[in-house]
């Protein structure tokens, strides 16, 4: 029987701080794009390849991908059989709170290394997933800590200095910030030059180095981000598309699906059964949900 793409990107009610997926890839890929939070990832079966700042890394199974937040990255099947994975997204600060009882650590850690082999690690990953969808809650709470735990004390350290130019990297942000208030109606880049008081291509080449993308690529991020932000609220697909300023719903589909891994329908409709699952009170029963199948979206 073919393989078919299915993904389920979920949240568990007793897990306020961490997004959850799982998925079977083969077509589908990645673009540039970037996380407030960690990416936590263990892969199952196939090959992921992953473009970072630093080069391609290649993940089989036993492999555990660990990606910081803000870092700009790409994700692709290294294979034809594409891979499949259980994904944690925890949040900065569950991160920091982890590393600063374990270590020396104050403030934003950060994985000094991209990818590792440890079995463990990947195990403990898949047992975090299982617990979720059992309902059971202690043990995904425990799982989880000890699985980020291990990655923190083998890999991780303090967040690293910014390098860039600080004329530049000031530059940046304030073209980031200017984009972020205007994300439905967001200016030209030679407007946006200009506003800064400088050119088109040293305003590129500053946005590139601090943010690992140019401004439209950083735009579109950003407002999926926010997407997810308005969908996890109960804001209809159509409403959000408005809100964050893209022309209609099918374009929220597109980007969406590709930067998410889901549609926004799809994630919308987990988000909804959370929310009824924690007002009904029933957090500790079993969560049931199956997984999208979701088909090829057109880049």
């Amino acid at each position: 029987m073919e393989e078919r793409e299915r993904a389920r990107h979920w949240s568990y009610a007793e897990l306020p701080d961490v997004d959850l997926l799982s998925a079977r890839y083969i077509q589908h890929a990645f673009p540039q794009h970037t996380h407030d939070g960690y990416v936590i990832g263990a892969i199952t079966g196939g090959v992921e390849e992953v473009r970072l700042p630093s080069g391609v890394e290649r993940i089989g199974p036993g492999g555990v991908v660990m990606i910081n937040p803000d870092v700009a990255h790409t994700a692709r099947a290294g294979v034809p059989e594409g891979w499949a994975y259980h994904v944690l997204y925890p949040a900065a600060d569950m991160v920091a709170d982890i590393a600063a009882e374990i270590s020396a650590v104050r403030g934003a850690a950060w994985f000094r290394e991209t990818v590792t082999e440890d079995a463990e690690a990947a195990q403990l990953i898949m047992a975090v997933h299982r617990a979720a969808e059992r309902g059971n809650a202690l043990a995904a709470d425990t799982v989880l800590r000890e699985a980020i735990a291990r990655l923190l004390r083998r890999h991780g350290g303090a967040f690293p200095p910014r390098t860039e130019h600080a004329t530049g990297a000031r530059t940046a942000a304030r073209a980031r910030d200017i984009l972020e208030a205007r994300m439905s109606a967001p200016p030209t880049l030679t407007s946006l030059a200009t506003e800064l008081g400088t050119s088109s291509f040293a305003l590129l080449r500053a946005f590139r180095a601090t943010y690992g993308m140019p401004p439209h690529a950083w735009l579109t991020d950003a407002r999926v981000r926010r997407a997810r932000r308005l969908l996890e609220a109960g804001t209809a697909p159509a409403e959000a598309a408005t809100l964050v300023g893209f022309t209609d719903q099918p374009h929220l589909n597109r980007h969406f699906a590709r930067i998410v891994g889901v549609p926004p329908g799809a994630y919308r409709r987990e988000r909804s059964r959370a929310r009824e699952r924690t007002r009904a009170g029933t957090q500790g029963e079993p969560q049931r949900g199956e997984p999208q199948e979701r088909t090829r979206q057109s880049p």
